[in-house]
């Protein structure tokens, strides 16, 4: 079993009797309280706006959090606010614990199955023997179409649905409101997502990713030629050339897609 330190990762440990409901009502996913899966959640602006994001996991009796580290400090000050005076425990641990990946693992730790292999959070003393680079993990990422924040998109820069978390089970649309819930339920029933994750191949360095010269969108994180980018999908029909920084590059769907080139948005229909 070989581990990789996702060392831009910040662990966050709800408990409590009010843990499950506090972060129900505050983040998009559906938030377990049992098993062993990892349920990918955003915290969101008014705005709709994602804050944060990661994968929420139960066990030992607490939900755990994974968030990027540009972000942990307004997370955890966003949900000590949105706490007030619920029963629950938020315990900062980046100081003592780490995040780490594997594509498969033996039990131990604290494993949760992702859509991506396992995520791990274990001790820093643990984790000191890690691999400390996490480029498998990064093409893994991307060989998915998965974005992710802080290695793709900026804090409150992108919506929920740009990054496909209506079709990967990021957002539960049967439970009550939540912030943001306004603006995702809207997308969602007027079908106004104009940007969506698209996989980009034949690339060096991120860049704005033009459509016949016309700026269409921006890739993330560069490994082996290849990065998620969050495109118009309207700006790339039949014959249009996608570049970035001047050279051709090709531009593939995720296998998850529901979505194809050329789809023009409800409000421009």
């Amino acid at each position: 079993m070989t581990m990789h330190l996702r060392a831009d990762r910040a662990v966050f440990r709800f408990s409590g009797p009010d843990a499950h409901k506090l972060l129900n009502d505050v983040v998009t996913g559906p938030v377990p309280n049992a098993g062993n899966e990892a349920a990918w959640w955003a915290l969101l602006s008014p705005q709709g706006k994602v804050l944060a994001e990661g994968l929420a996991g139960w066990a030992r009796e607490a939900l755990w959090l994974d968030v990027h580290a540009s972000v942990a400090d307004d997370f955890f000050k966003r949900m000590k606010m949105y706490r007030l005076r619920a029963s629950v425990v938020i315990d900062d641990l980046r100081e003592t614990h780490r995040v780490g990946w594997a594509g498969a693992v033996e039990p131990g730790a604290i494993v949760h199955q992702g859509r991506i292999g396992h995520r791990v959070i274990d001790s820093a003393d643990e984790a000191k023997g890690w691999v400390a680079d996490d480029s498998n993990y990064a093409q893994a990422r991307i060989a998915a179409g998965i974005a992710e924040l802080g290695q793709d998109f900026a804090p409150d820069s992108v919506f929920a649905h740009d990054i496909g978390m209506d079709i990967l089970d990021g957002i539960d649309f049967a439970k009550g409101c939540y912030v943001g819930q306004e603006v995702v339920s809207r997308m969602k029933h007027r079908g106004t997502a104009r940007r969506r994750p698209v996989i980009v191949h034949g690339v060096e360095t991120a860049a704005p990713v033009l459509a016949n010269g016309r700026d269409s969108g921006t890739i993330g994180r560069v490994v082996d030629g290849a990065a998620v980018g969050i495109l118009r999908l309207d700006r790339f029909g039949a014959d249009v050339e996608a570049t970035v920084d001047g050279k051709s590059v090709t531009l593939e769907l995720p296998s998850w897609a529901t979505y194809a080139f050329g789809e023009v948005s409800a409000e421009e229909a």
